[in-house]
Order: C-alpha cells, then sequence, then structure tokens
C-alpha cells in the first residue's frame, strides 16, 4: 500500500486528506487498529525518528510523547525510584521492563500536556507497557512490533478504536525531503546531523568538567530538540526530559516555559504534594490536574470552599512561596540544550533557578562573552556545540 485515505486534515473542513509514497514505493507502516488522523500521523512519524535516533545515540531503548508536532517528554529506559514511580502513578504496576520505564519518564515529564498525546517507543511494545498505555488517555502509539499480549492489550483500548501503528524499523527516507505552503513547494535537505559526545569538545566556561552521564542527558536534550517546534530549550535529568519550552518566538520565554515545567516535574516530588489527601475516586487525570493548580500561583482555585471537598478528603495546607523556593534549592545536576543560541544572560539567569549546572547551545551570539561571565558566575560548564537545531 502506498497511499492511505485519512478522514480530514489538520481541521475537519479540510479536505480531501491522505498520505502517500511520492515515488510509488510502499509506505513504511501498517495500521494494526483504528483509523489515525493526520495530525496523528505527523506526531507518530516525528515521534518515531526521536526515539529511533535516541536508541542508537544512547543505546538504550527510548520513547516519547507527542502532542501537536512536539514532544511533552523523552527519555531513555532508566529504572525508576519509588518516588517516580508514584508521582508518574505506575507504583502499582510492579516491576517495569525498561521500555515501560522509558515511557513512564516520557508521559511523567508533564503530565498535564501529554494528555491524550501520541506514543512513539523504540522497541517492539511488550505487555508491561501496553499495561500501563492501556490505562492513559491517549491517541495512539508507533513502533517497530508489539508482542501478541501487548496487542491484545491495546486493540481493547479506547472500545477497539485505539491507534496502533507498526513502522518498518529498516525504513530510509529519501535525502530531500519537500513540503508545500501556499502552493509553493520547499525543498531541503534532510536533518541527518549526528549528535554524539564530539558536539561538547568546545567548552567556553572556566568549569570545563562534563562528566559522562551529563554528556548523554545533553545528548537527550539536543535530539529532543532536533524534533521539537522551534524556538526552543529543553531541560534534561536523569535520562528524561524534565521541561520543554516549544514554539516560542522568544528565546528566554522558551527557557522560562521548559523551566516552570521542570520546576512543576520537581515541586511534584515534594513530599508535601505526594501526600495530598485525594479521595479513594479520584481519576488520575483530575489528580494531575489538581496538583498543577496546588503548586502553582492559581492554587486558591482548588484550595477554597466548594471545591477542596471535590478532590481531597480534608483540606490541605497551602504550599506556601518560602517552601516552594526552598524545595526547588535541592534540584541540582540539570542539564539544558537549545536549539540555538543564548543571545542573553537572563537565559542563564533562569536556567540557573532550575537546577542547572551543564549547558550545551551553538554559541555565535554577539553577546556570548556575557552568556560565558553568567555562567562563570555559577559555576556553570557550557559547551558551544556550533550547530542550530531549528524544526518548522
Amino acid at each position: 500500500m502506498n497511499e492511505m485515505q485519512l478522514k480530514y486534515g489538520c481541521n475537519p473542513n479540510q479536505k480531501p486528506s491522505r498520505i502517500f509514497m511520492a515515488d510509488g514505493s510502499e509506505l513504511p507502516i501498517e495500521v494494526l487498529n483504528g483509523k489515525p488522523g493526520y495530525i496523528n500521523l505527523l506526531d507518530a512519524f516525528n515521534g518515531w525518528q526521536l526515539v529511533k535516533e535516541l536508541k542508537k545515540a544512547t543505546g538504550l531503548c527510548a520513547a516519547t510523547s507527542f502532542k501537536h508536532v512536539s514532544p511533552a517528554g523523552a527519555a531513555v529506559g532508566q529504572p525508576l525510584s519509588d518516588t517516580l514511580k508514584k508521582i508518574y502513578w505506575v507504583d502499582d504496576l510492579g516491576e517495569l521492563s525498561p521500555l515501560a520505564c522509558a515511557y513512564a519518564r516520557a508521559r511523567g515529564a508533564d503530565r498535564m500536556s501529554s494528555y491524550g498525546d501520541f506514543i512513539a517507543l523504540s522497541d517492539v511494545c511488550d505487555a508491561c507497557t501496553a499495561k500501563m498505555i492501556h490505562r492513559e488517555v491517549s491517541d495512539g502509539v508507533i513502533a517497530p512490533g508489539y508482542t501478541d499480549e501487548a496487542l491484545e492489550i491495546l486493540k481493547s483500548k479506547r472500545k477497539g478504536t485505539y491507534n496502533i501503528i507498526k513502522i518498518d524499523e529498516s525504513y530510509v527516507p529519501a535525502e530531500i525531503e519537500t513540503k508545500q505552503v501556499y502552493g509553493v513547494t520547499f525543498e531541503q535537505g534532510r536533518n541527518e546531523l549526528v549528535i554524539d559526545d564530539e558536539l561538547f569538545g568546545n567548552i567556553v566556561t572556566d568549569n570545563k568538567n562534563i562528566p559522562d552521564d551529563k554528556k548523554r542527558d545533553l545528548i537527550i536534550s539536543l535530539i529532543t530538540l532536533k524534533y521539537t517546534q522551534s524556538n526552543s530549550v529543553c531541560y534534561v535529568k536523569d535520562g528524561q526530559a524534565i521541561g520543554i519550552g516549544a514554539g516560542q518566538q522568544s528565546r528566554i520565554h522558551c527557557t522560562r516555559l521548559a523551566g516552570q515545567k521542570a520546576d512543576n516535574w520537581w515541586l511534584r516530588q515534594c513530599p508535601k504534594v505526594m501526600e495530598l489527601p485525594f479521595k479513594e475516586d479520584v481519576r488520575r487525570a483530575d489528580r494531575d490536574n489538581a496538583i498543577d493548580v496546588y503548586i502553582g500561583d492559581e492554587y486558591e482555585d482548588v484550595l477554597r470552599d466548594g471545591e477542596w471537598e471535590k478532590v481531597f478528603t480534608r483540606k490541605p495546607e497551602v504550599f506556601t512561596r518560602e517552601e516552594k523556593k526552598a524545595w526547588l534549592a535541592k534540584n541540582t545536576d540539570v542539564c539544558l540544550g537549545s536549539d540555538a543560541f543564548f543571545p542573553f544572560g537572563d537565559n542563564i539567569e533562569r536556567a540557573h533557578k532550575s537546577g542547572v549546572e551543564y549547558i550545551a547551545q551553538p554559541g555565535g551570539s554577539i553577546r556570548d562573552d556575557n552568556v560565558i561571565e553568567t555562567c562563570n558566575k555559577y559555576n556553570i560548564a557550557m559547551a558551544f556545540t556550533g550547530i542550530r537545531l531549528f524544526h518548522h
């Protein structure tokens, strides 16, 4: 099959819609269940490229959670601590496979944004991962294969309509890619840039120590950015993205957005948040929303009388600004990647507040000296990669 008809394009009024191979070859995918839509397939193909590259670069299985053509989270298959298992709502699933750990991390980075995601997995989906996916609100999954048990679990999701796509992992796209905008065809060479340790050879700060595990995290940040709508910034810790700022016109807004998401990820791990007295019948999505409001500036929206009773067994104490600041100060060893240069040191100031100690960015700003000086003030190690990773 070299063509697939779709219900509609980005919006219901955009018809007809299809995907097809212009050279007449076979599509590299097989739809095993469901009827994926236009945006589903955009997310699927971008997500697959990301996890395939992550696995090649790190040697670890990988997963990503995509929404509207940008990742909400991406991770490799590192084991989960008891704390992470609890905040990701997977502490009741027993022993987790490496692939399940990767998806739990990818989904757990920004659970609010991952609601209704499209999942990409670097490896054959196992039953453990399928069980995790089955209980989350999601549109579909793409992977190079599925075990028989995993396929049956996923086919039962969404009353049998869940989108399950198998991709040919040996497929290699053409070197030149095209797209049309306003009837005009654009053409460019595919971004086949290899992201590896060699990009961190030019460390421009006084602190020139970037340990191997931090280089791995910087690689994860840059590969994630390669498939994130620009401008974009990505915070990574312990093998997973913890904050992604995508599609902002201003670099500092990217850094702030991603930093706030990284802060929220860390705040969720504070004992005061983990011990919130939720009612047993409150759904995970509603818990996520309540936590998001509770740790934010609008906490009164979930704590005022008539509201807290809907989700809590008793009224929680306010999570004060001082308590949050003290807890956030404990987050360290965070890595940060940027898809283009930082124009001013204010980006570094904001990144420092979220525990960033290692940075990879292209360099090349007329204010590089100010950016380097700000890094030196906080003993941050920063490498100039010399590469830009815009994605549109």
